[in-house]
């Protein structure tokens, strides 16, 4: 089949689908990955197709309105600013996911912040589509949605209204382009809530790419939403370590790595002293990775790193400090290392509790308390009690038995040949196509 991959947002939200592709291309599937245009070598380099969206991520979050949200870190008042930012760029990412798809398509997969709008373009298109998601994002009584900026549980109906208060400014975030695209393309109009109403009703699959040894799947999830397991990113066979980083590494005891991914931050100056100070303080070593967030870490046991595969470094690391995004938790996780969690913005809160919740971390320090004091001893912890190592090795070990990628997989495989009602999309043309 030639299967679209969309999917906008940081690295993390772009990684596991060049795992994932890759492993749909060896099945035999022709695939195409559409993301934004700095993310075109590694798509090519995993072998994928490249197709643009438009939209600079990093350039999102460093203006006025991305530090906004950064210092809202979660809950309403982020979600406003999420809403403002989203705004006004939500008509151009319309345009190019409506522009990848008409490149050709047989079935399109669509990451969460894709899926409003790609489900229109496959509605249109006569093709059959489904969610590939990186966070639990259905309401549920179990827990508060990710975007909640608390993880302190309102009880089952409280978590749940609260999930249906969230999945309606989601729709309000993209009713004016959903709107829009829908009528360029002759579609009925149907408001943005009432349409993503009629797929969960209707049977709209989704497949969410951690683990359920990380996130228990909420029993009152729609049986069509599957949590199949982590989409481990591409690796080249080819990579090797750069001389310094394996000479630093045999130079002492094992370090900790400090990087906070795609977080863009204002003072990186200020960070980048508390950091050094924590380390001081702490005794420890460093492995520092600037991301996007250019940080700047000083001092003689530290040293700082381009890109390195976490499936290479982090095994070979004390603790993880990170942001918590979704890819960097699963990654922490995968290599069987005890985390420091850092949470900053969106889904941060939520990987930080279950990393706390699973035993494999201390209680998180949030960004916007930071201090060298609490993140000193937030080290301290995770490097010397022994049990966070031990949960961490056997969280590790259950995650390697794992193949989520072999559940999208089999979807796939019942699309090409005939697929089931349960797995089809809504009642419609996409439907349709699905069924043959």
């Amino acid at each position: 089949m030639r299967i679209l991959i969309a999917t906008a947002g940081s690295r993390g939200d772009v990684s596991p689908f060049l795992g994932l592709g890759r492993r749909l291309a060896e099945a035999g599937h022709q695939v195409a990955l559409a993301t934004h245009t700095g993310f075109e070598p590694q798509v090519v380099a995993a072998g994928l197709e490249f197709r643009p969206l438009p939209v600079d991520p990093r350039a999102e979050l460093a203006a006025e309105r991305g530090q906004r949200m950064l210092r809202a870190g979660g809950g309403p008042l982020a979600m406003a600013h999420l809403l403002r930012m989203g705004r006004s760029f939500m008509p151009e990412l319309a345009r190019g996911v409506l522009e990848a798809a008409r490149q050709g398509t047989d079935l399109v997969l669509l990451s969460a912040p894709t899926a409003p709008l790609g489900q229109v373009v496959a509605e249109a298109l006569e093709v059959p589509s489904a969610g590939v998601y990186l966070q639990p994002l259905d309401p549920t009584g179990d827990f508060l949605p990710v975007i909640a900026g608390t993880t302190r549980s309102l009880g089952p109906l409280g978590n749940r209204a609260a999930g249906r208060a969230a999945a309606l400014t989601v729709d309000r975030l993209y009713a004016p382009t959903v709107r829009a695209l829908r009528r360029q393309l002759d579609l009925p109009a149907v408001p943005a809530g009432r349409l993503r109403r009629r797929y969960a009703r209707e049977g709209w699959p989704v497949f969410h790419g951690f683990s359920p040894s990380v996130v228990r799947r909420p029993a009152d999830w729609a049986p069509i939403a599957r949590i199949s397991g982590y989409w481990w990113p591409y690796e080249n066979p080819d990579w090797q370590p750069p001389q310094a980083l394996r000479a630093f590494l045999a130079e002492g005891p094992p370090p900790v790595f400090v990087g906070f991914g795609s977080l863009v931050v204002g003072d990186t100056d200020r960070l980048g002293r508390t950091v050094s100070a924590a380390l001081r303080a702490a005794g420890l070593r460093a492995v520092v990775q600037p991301g996007w967030t250019g940080l700047r870490v000083e001092g003689p046991e530290v040293l700082t790193v381009d890109e390195v595969p976490h499936s290479w470094l982090f095994p070979r690391m004390a603790a993880v400090v990170h942001h918590c995004g979704a890819g960097t938790t699963g990654a922490g996780l995968r290599a069987g290392v005890p985390a420091v969690p850092v949470p900053a913005q969106l889904d941060g809160n939520f990987w930080a509790a279950r990393l706390a919740g699973l035993g494999v971390a201390p209680e998180p320090v949030p960004l916007r308390r930071l201090t060298a004091d609490r993140l000193a001893g937030a080290l301290r912890q995770a490097v010397t009690d022994p049990a966070y190592r031990e949960r961490a090795t056997g969280l590790a070990a259950r995650l390697a038995a794992e193949d989520g990628a072999a559940d999208v997989l089999r979807f796939v495989a019942r699309i090409a040949t005939g697929s089931p009602p349960e797995a089809a999309g809504p009642a419609g043309p996409a439907s349709r196509a699905a069924a043959g």
